[in-house]
Formats: C-alpha cells, sequence, structure tokens
C-alpha cells in the first residue's frame, strides 16, 4: 500500500508537470481509437500503413485548443453557417458534390466548373446531385459580389436545390498565426494549406446528411460527360467491398468519393492536423487510419484540372490528368462477383486485380492446360457485351497464346465454392484479346459465370489486364 501511495504521489507531481503533452496524447488517443475501434478495424496491417506514411508525421501543439470540447470525433462541429445562396432540400440525393473557393489573385474558374458539372450531367442525373459551394474567403464583399453573379447564371439551379452556397464565418476558424513551418515552408503557404485544411473540414461537416455519398473537387475544374453514371458503375461494382476513398482523378484533391457517413470524421481529421500537412497528404493518413491500404484509383479519369494560375499567390500551375477521357460513356458495368483460379498466382497480383476498375492486373505463373479464371456472379445477370486483354505494352508475350471464353448456369455448391455446371463457349482468344457483342443475343439464359480456359500449355506467364463486361436491363433480381 505503501509503495502506492509513493507512485500516486509521483504520478500527481508528473502531471503538474505535464499537463500540455498529458492532454496533447490524450486527444491523440481518443482519436485514434475512435477511427479503429469505433468500426471494429484494428488490424495489424494498419500499423504497418501508418509506418509507410510516418514520413509525414501527425503532431501539433494547438490539438488541445482546437478539441478541448470534443468528445465524440463522429459527431458534427457546431457551426453556424451564413446561407448565400439555396437552402439544402429535405430530401437526401445520391451525390453532394463539394467545392471550396478563395478569391485568387489572377484568374478565377469557379463558374466554369459549376457550369461544366451542370452542361455534363443529363436531365435525370441532375436529379441526384447537390452541389455545395463553399465561398471561404474572409473578404465579404468578394463573397457578395461573387454569389450575385451565381445566382445570375445558375439561379434555376438553386430553385431546383441543386445549387446550395454557403459561408462559414471567420470567428469559427482557429488561429492561423505562429503556425508550425513544417518542410521548411515559408510562413504565408503553410497559412494558406492550414486555411485550407479547415475550409475543406467545414465544407465536409455542412455536407453530412444530404446524401449518401460526397464527391470533393476543386474550384478549377472541368466534368467528363455523364459522369455520375460512371461513378455509379464503380460504386455498383464495389458492393460488398470495403473502401474508404475512391479516386477519379489523380491530381490534388480532384475526384475524391466517400461515404458520407464518414464526413465527421474526416472533418474533425482536418481540423485536428490543419497546420501539419497538405491536405492531401492528410487524405492519405486518414485513409490508412480506417484501413483501406493502397489507393483505390478508377481510369479513365473523369475530371481534369484546368485552372492556369493557383490560388495560392497566381502562381503558374500547368498541372493535367493525362488518364481523363472526355467522353466516360462506355465504361464497363462489372456486376459484384466472386473471382477464383487455379493458375499459381505471383506475389500479390491476385485475380480481383484483373476484374477491378483500378489499374492493376492478374499475373499468374506459366499455365497448364485445363486452367481456368472465373466469375461468378452474386446474381445471374444479362451480358451484352464481354471484352478481355492480356499482357501489358513492357510483357507483350505474358498473353494467353491459347485459350477460350465461356459462359456459364446452373450454380452449385462445391468444396472450393460456388461453380457453375453448364457452359457455352463464346469464343476463342486471337492475340491475347477477346471481344464478342450481343452476348445476351446469343445466350438464351442470365448468365451466373464467366470462365477463361486456358486450351493449351504455355511457357510464359500470363497476365490478364482487363475484364471489362457490360451489362443489359432487366437482370435477374
Amino acid at each position: 500500500m505503501r509503495l502506492v501511495l509513493k507512485y500516486l504521489d509521483k504520478m500527481r507531481c508528473f502531471r503538474k508537470r505535464s499537463t500540455i503533452p498529458f492532454l496533447v496524447a490524450l486527444i491523440t488517443f481518443l482519436l485514434f481509437i475512435n477511427l479503429y475501434i469505433e468500426d471494429g478495424y484494428v488490424l495489424e496491417e494498419d500499423k504497418r500503413q501508418l509506418r509507410e506514411t510516418s514520413m509525414h508525421p501527425l503532431n501539433s501543439e494547438r490539438y488541445v485548443h482546437t478539441f478541448k470540447d470534443i468528445t465524440n470525433f463522429s459527431g458534427t462541429i457546431n457551426v453556424t453557417y451564413r446561407y448565400l445562396a439555396g437552402t439544402p432540400l429535405p430530401r437526401k440525393k445520391y451525390l453532394t458534390i463539394g467545392l471550396s473557393s478563395v478569391k485568387r489573385k489572377r484568374g478565377n474558374y469557379l463558374l466554369e466548373t459549376i457550369k461544366s458539372i451542370f452542361d455534363q450531367s443529363s436531365y435525370e442525373e441532375l436529379k441526384e446531385i447537390v452541389v455545395v459551394v463553399h465561398l471561404a474567403d474572409f473578404d465579404l464583399a468578394w463573397c457578395e459580389s461573387l454569389v450575385q453573379e451565381i445566382s445570375r447564371k445558375f439561379g434555376h439551379h438553386i430553385i431546383a436545390g441543386r445549387l446550395l452556397v454557403i459561408h462559414a464565418p471567420e470567428e469559427y476558424y482557429p488561429s492561423l498565426d505562429g503556425l508550425k513551418r513544417n518542410y521548411n515552408d515559408p510562413e504565408d503557404r503553410v497559412r494558406f494549406r492550414s486555411k485550407q485544411n479547415v475550409d475543406y473540414a467545414f465544407l465536409l461537416n455542412f455536407c453530412t446528411n444530404l446524401s449518401d455519398f460526397y464527391m470533393m473537387l476543386e474550384d478549377d475544374v472541368r466534368c467528363s460527360r455523364n459522369f455520375l453514371t460512371a461513378l455509379k458503375k464503380v460504386v455498383a461494382s464495389r458492393e460488398g467491398s470495403y473502401w474508404v476513398m475512391l479516386e477519379f482523378s489523380k491530381l490534388g484533391y480532384i475526384g475524391k468519393l466517400y461515404h458520407s457517413r464518414d464526413l465527421p470524421r474526416l472533418a474533425h481529421f482536418l481540423l485536428m492536423f490543419y497546420q501539419e500537412m497538405p491536405c492531401d497528404w492528410l487524405l492519405i493518413h486518414f485513409r490508412g487510419l480506417l484501413a483501406q491500404k493502397d489507393a483505390i484509383r478508377f481510369k479513365p479519369s473523369l475530371f481534369q484540372h484546368m485552372g492556369y494560375y493557383s490560388s495560392y499567390k497566381g502562381a503558374e500551375n500547368k498541372l493535367k490528368d493525362d488518364d481523363f477521357e472526355e467522353d466516360s460513356l462506355d465504361i464497363p458495368d462489372n456486376p459484384p462477383a466472386s473471382l477464383y483460379t487455379n493458375i499459381n498466382v505471383f506475389e500479390s497480383y491476385d485475380a480481383a486485380k484483373a476484374y477491378s476498375s483500378v489499374d492493376e492486373y492478374f499475373w499468374g505463373k506459366a499455365p497448364s492446360t485445363g486452367d481456368f479464371y472465373v466469375i461468378v456472379f452474386n446474381k445471374a445477370t444479362k451480358i451484352s457485351k464481354i471484352k478481355i486483354i492480356t499482357g501489358t505494352d513492357d510483357r507483350q508475350n505474358d498473353i494467353l497464346h491459347h485459350g477460350a471464353l465461356e459462359v456459364g448456369e446452373k450454380l452449385v455448391g462445391t468444396k472450393k465454392g460456388r461453380q457453375c455446371s453448364s457452359y457455352i463457349t463464346l469464343g476463342e482468344f486471337k492475340n491475347g484479346n477477346i471481344e464478342v457483342h450481343d452476348v445476351d443475343h446469343k445466350i438464351g439464359f442470365d448468365i451466373e459465370c464467366v470462365r477463361i480456359v486456358v486450351t493449351a500449355s504455355q511457357k510464359e506467364w500470363l497476365i490478364i489486364r482487363s475484364i471489362s463486361l457490360w451489362t443489359t436491363q432487366g437482370a435477374s433480381q
């Protein structure tokens, strides 16, 4: 007992000497516990991901000031927004598109960006989106002037509830003076990127309950045609799989998609570490903490950076996404499915990577006659077109030299999982590729399996670069 009392006396002295460090550690601990434990994503692999991203360490003496009253990191932040144009509708939409904009020294692309979003969407797509613009500049005269111009050009979208313009008052912002100069950035750049993190945090916080999904764009972007339809195809194809962030552009904070349920935690996260690093670096940490180890980036990109001058000091910024395509209509559907192969997989180039919209591929060791790669759909599906490409530009011999494409029905359970018991051959691979049109007209049943069969052994390894399937309406429910 005497030892316990002695220990407690030491702890009391310790607390007096280290109150602030203790609170810093406590707040950080609460954040990580919430991010990991709330949804049960405590994985050993996440620890490795954190070590990988430790090149940009997170530490801030301002956590206590910013978050001293926060106990629930999944709750919204208490901010009273100014509604500059429009009001939220009571019905949730499919997608919220968020834009944050400040006054630029040279150029202004916000109006063009808003126009592109609406012009590149069909009438049916417009019913499923709401665009929220956060005019985040502290110059209220500029905000008022710009919102008048927005109202003149897009008044019908505002009336229809498709466009909202908001402003978070300066009084809600944390201090932007005396910030830490990480990475030897000049003081004005640190202030710019730190404020930008808070701008985004307040925007995310506002959008939490507006839709099922949230897409972040920058204010100098143009969109591909029918980008929402393409996006919905990707989301549908990943049904049943876990993801935190899907990327539809490789640039900056453009085309990043989230579940709206994750927005409160992301908003808190950006505020917690607002002065540490740029937002696109913070996103990598956030994604890793929620157990998405790797980036999931869709190709072709659906959004293109079009600004010539940066919002930081008006500096030139000619960045372009070379994976962008203006017309995204011919994007495959790839219905949700399970994937199996008996070909020996090389390292981590597993079967799922050939069927994904991500820029990856399946790579297996030299296949033998009778080896297979099979796709088993979650539900029977009507397929109109199948396109399969093997090999890559730098490994042109790693193609399927002799193979057949088959479709099947009559699923049965086996020791190795569900398999179709009846198959019909659609065609043979030529030069490693195959493309079959009008499949639904050639086959008299809803397809449950698609199978690639090796018809002759080969010495070369096999890369299946992409498997693309297009569906028709009326598949079995």
